[in-house]
This record gives structure tokens, C-alpha cells and sequence, in this order.
């Protein structure tokens, strides 16, 4: 007989700071951060500790109508719900993913730090000493700020490349968002790549980019 996989509770995790004393906790994620095009996105959520909402899960286990239907939700009912895009230019100016997720981090938690008793972070930890903040690798399956947070910059940096593919019909960002699909490879080999968009710092880029 198969077992099924238990879902992991949420807000065992959440519920562990407010036992703690913490009256408020935000959550942060990042999404695009493997993406050969488009922008880094990272989400903060700041929740009312009695809001409940069990549908909230990690957004990779979503369908895009629950993330569609559950972002419309957490931007109703959080205390805070907001986003922070980093260009693919940016990125390549700063050369290391890792530090473009780490400083879009610390603009958003410092944004914030006078809502939140403590942030939960999905992964990266900080340099700050006047900001109260966790790392919880694969935070997005164990915490229901950092879910929320992950939802929010999924859909919004979806909906961007949706856009772009409006822009760049040939590319077919609306299918794999910017992530190097075979889509994706064989798309550069044939068009080339697109300022700004592509990122030249990921060394499959730099091998496709395709001179005109």
C-alpha cells in the first residue's frame, strides 16, 4: 500500500516565535535566482498572528490558479505584502546571485524591521546586527510567512514574464520563465540574446550568446 506524505504544519514553525514573545514575524524568499533571463524577485509577508489561512504552502507545489487565488488573499489580509525586483543587469553588475539575493534581502527586511519582531528567511543569512532575523534552508516548506513570501514573488515575477514574452513572442518566456529550458537554449541560438534581459554572468549565456 503507497503512503502518502504527510503535509508538514506550517505554523508550527511560526507559532514557535510567538510562543517566544514575538508579537510579529515576517517571512522572505527569492525566486528567479537559477533563471538565465529576467529578474530576481524576493517576497516579504508580514502576517496578523490570527490569520490563518491552511491553503498557503510552498509556491513550487502550487498550481498557478492557487498561487493566482492565494496572492490576491495574502495581499488582502497581510500587515505587509511587498516585492523587490533585481534586473538582470544588476545582477550582472554585482556578479554573484548569491549577493544579489543576500542584498535584496537586507533591503526588504531593513524596509520593514521596525513591523516585524523577527524575520524567517528562506535560506541566506544576513549581515545585520540590528535586525532579529532566522535562516531555514527549504524555508518555504517549513514556515507559512516564508510560503506566503514565495508566493507573492512567484506570481508577480511570472506575470512579468508573461509580459515580456508579449515583447519577445520569439523567446517563449510565458512557458519557462526566463529558466534554461531546451525551449530557452535553442531560442538564443536562433535569435540571440536580449539586453538587459539575458543574464551575461551565467556562463550558459555567455557560451549561447549569439553576435549579430
Amino acid at each position: 500500500m503507497k503512503k502518502t506524505k504527510e503535509k508538514v504544519n506550517l505554523y508550527e514553525l511560526d507559532n514557535q516565535y510567538y510562543s517566544q514573545g514575538y508579537k510579529t514575524i515576517g517571512g522572505i524568499d527569492e525566486v528567479g535566482r537559477g533563471c538565465w533571463a529576467g529578474p530576481l524577485v524576493v517576497g516579504l509577508v508580514i502576517f496578523p498572528r490570527e490569520y490563518i489561512n491552511n491553503e498557503i504552502n510552498d509556491s513550487k507545489k502550487l498550481s498557478k490558479l492557487k498561487r493566482d487565488k492565494l496572492y490576491e488573499e495574502i495581499k488582502q489580509n497581510a500587515i505587509v505584502a511587498d516585492t523587490i525586483f533585481i534586473s538582470s543587469s544588476q545582477v550582472d553588475l554585482e556578479n554573484n546571485i548569491k549577493t544579489s539575493t543576500k542584498n535584496a534581502m537586507m533591503i526588504l527586511a531593513d524596509k520593514y524591521k521596525n513591523r516585524a519582531d523577527a524575520f524567517l528567511i528562506d535560506g541566506e543569512k544576513l549581515v545585520s546586527k540590528d535586525i532579529k532575523y532566522d535562516t531555514y534552508i527549504k524555508g518555504d516548506s517549513k514556515s507559512m510567512c516564508i510560503a506566503a513570501a514565495s508566493i507573492i514573488a512567484k506570481v508577480e515575477r511570472d506575470r512579468y514574464m508573461e509580459q515580456l514574452a508579449k515583447d519577445y513572442p520569439q523567446y517563449g518566456f510565458d512557458k519557462h520563465k526566463g529558466y534554461g529550458t531546451e525551449l530557452h537554449k535553442n531560442a538564443i541560438i536562433k535569435h540571440g540574446t536580449i539586453a538587459n534581459q539575458h543574464r551575461f554572468s551565467y556562463e550558459p549565456i555567455k557560451n549561447l550568446s549569439k553576435k549579430k
